[in-house]
């Protein structure tokens, strides 16, 4: 009887890999969600007469609700109230009303009916079509937003003092996975189908599919705290607001936070134009273009696990931030600066798995860092909170980037004609400061033993 009180269902693997893998499941299918539209940057600017800029702010629009009206803050103090799994679930409805919101404004449909001459009548060089999928971008925003923090506190929940990176490395991994795989489906189902929606559509099913995975964890967690005899989710201690203001005035806190949004900036934002620069650059078709750009997350899904059962083995997390802010910079620099006449595909292959690299060892040691830097009591505050200062830099980068085309690209008519060159000087300036606050991190880690070179298991 004593054995079956001590033994937790996340001690025993077949289930705590089990959960990783349910929760995994709805991250890949939100981040081809997040990502279906960017492939088809120059089909959407020739179909539906948007611009760059159109472009920018529709990609910068995810994020609105979160910055502007603190909805990643209220998610946090959510989480902690609520728990995981009741937070999962309202995650996942928000993500498919956001979807199917997008999809409709996107269809022929919705062209002819009074809503769409209503929006016409407004902010009259902001197209209709981009009015209502941004309205829908939001409400999906919140939702995936939502759904990050959350996957995170429950990999915490069901992984602390076990495989955590290697989880979190893991779970990142089927999420990029998520991305590599719209980048190749996207323009092949649009081709198919002669329809931008078509890929919004097959996503949004995917969401739905996501959405009974999270009703599963829903019931295997509850499982969990029936036997810990907890009655709820709550941590120990309540919630209050003081422990946004202890966040704020934690100066490693805000490094973190800091690098997480620079380092996020050049990286998710890229994504939205890089099949487009490659189109401009390699004078590519849009398959072609989205067919190399999807090696990127594919390189960073192999690695992040490895990176991970390195971090929860011999740690130096603070180290594998600062190497992969110096690899960004290394491949946005090469985006920049490489005359026309020597940028080959080999080259660009060569950049992006640089950036795959980057892209492993920043997530893989920054995510598992935090519960080291904050007490567990409101560790969902603190992810949020990181979460809402990276939406920031999200929503203002593709604004910015696409104003930067615009303004370097005067009587640029075609889509795939954009000179990239001081869009990716802005991206490699984001890699800069990272670096910067990255080797600070380090030295105040030294200073205060905060943990963030030690492995993360415990022995």
């Amino acid at each position: 009887m004593t054995e079956k009180v001590t033994k937790l269902m996340k001690d025993k693997p077949i289930w705590r890999w089990t959960v990783l893998l349910l929760i995994s499941a709805m991250m890949f299918f939100s981040y081809m969600f997040v990502e279906v539209l960017s492939p088809l940057k120059s089909m959407l600017e020739t179909n539906l007469s948007w611009t760059s800029s159109t472009f920018g702010i529709f990609a910068g629009s995810e994020f609105f609700l979160n910055v502007f009206f603190f909805f990643l803050i209220f998610a946090g103090i959510i989480l902690d109230k609520i728990g995981v799994r009741y937070t999962a679930l309202l995650s996942g409805v928000l993500m498919i009303i956001g979807a199917g919101i997008k999809y409709y404004a996107l269809t022929d449909a919705f062209q002819s009916t009074a809503l769409y001459n209503w929006l016409g009548t407004f902010w009259v060089s902001f197209p209709p079509s981009a009015k209502l999928a941004s309205l829908g971008f939001m409400i999906f925003g919140c939702g995936t937003e939502m759904a990050g923090i959350t996957v995170s506190k429950a990999i915490v929940k069901w992984f602390n003092g076990k495989e955590l990176a290697l989880a979190m490395g893991l779970e990142m991994a089927i999420a990029r996975l998520g991305v590599f795989a719209i980048l190749r489906l996207s323009p092949r189902i649009a081709e198919s189908y002669s329809s931008i929606s078509a890929p919004v559509l097959f996503n949004l099913a995917l969401l739905c599919i996501g959405l009974l995975c999270f009703t599963v964890y829903f019931f295997m967690d509850r499982k969990l705290e029936q036997q810990i005899g907890a009655s709820g989710e709550e941590p120990e201690e309540p919630f209050k607001a003081s422990d946004l203001k202890a966040l704020f005035s934690s100066k490693v806190f805000l490094i973190v936070a800091g690098l997480c949004v620079l380092y996020y900036s050049a990286i998710f934002p890229f994504q939205k134009y890089a099949t487009n620069m490659l189109e401009s650059r390699l004078a590519l078709d849009t398959r072609t273009a989205g067919d190399i750009f999807s090696y990127f997350p594919l390189g960073a899904m192999v690695l992040t696990p490895f990176l991970g059962m390195f971090l929860d083995h011999k740690g130096k997390g603070a180290t594998m931030l600062i190497f992969g802010a110096l690899l960004m910079i290394i491949c946005h620099s090469i985006f920049a600066f490489v005359p026309a006449a020597y940028f080959t595909k080999p080259l660009a292959y060569s950049a992006i798995v640089l950036l795959g690299i980057s892209f492993s060892l920043v997530p893989a040691s920054l995510w598992p860092s935090v519960p080291k830097l904050v007490d567990n009591r409101y560790l969902g505050s603190a992810y949020a909170v990181i979460f809402w200062v990276q939406n920031i830099g999200l929503m203002s980068f593709p604004i910015l980037i696409g104003k930067v085309l615009e303004i370097t690209n005067p009587g640029v008519l075609s889509p795939t004609s954009y000179n990239y060159t001081f869009a990716m000087i802005v991206f490699a300036s984001c890699g800069v400061v990272a670096l910067f606050l990255g080797l600070m991190l380090k030295a105040i880690d030294r200073k205060r033993n905060y943990g963030l070179e030690l492995p993360n298991i415990k022995k």
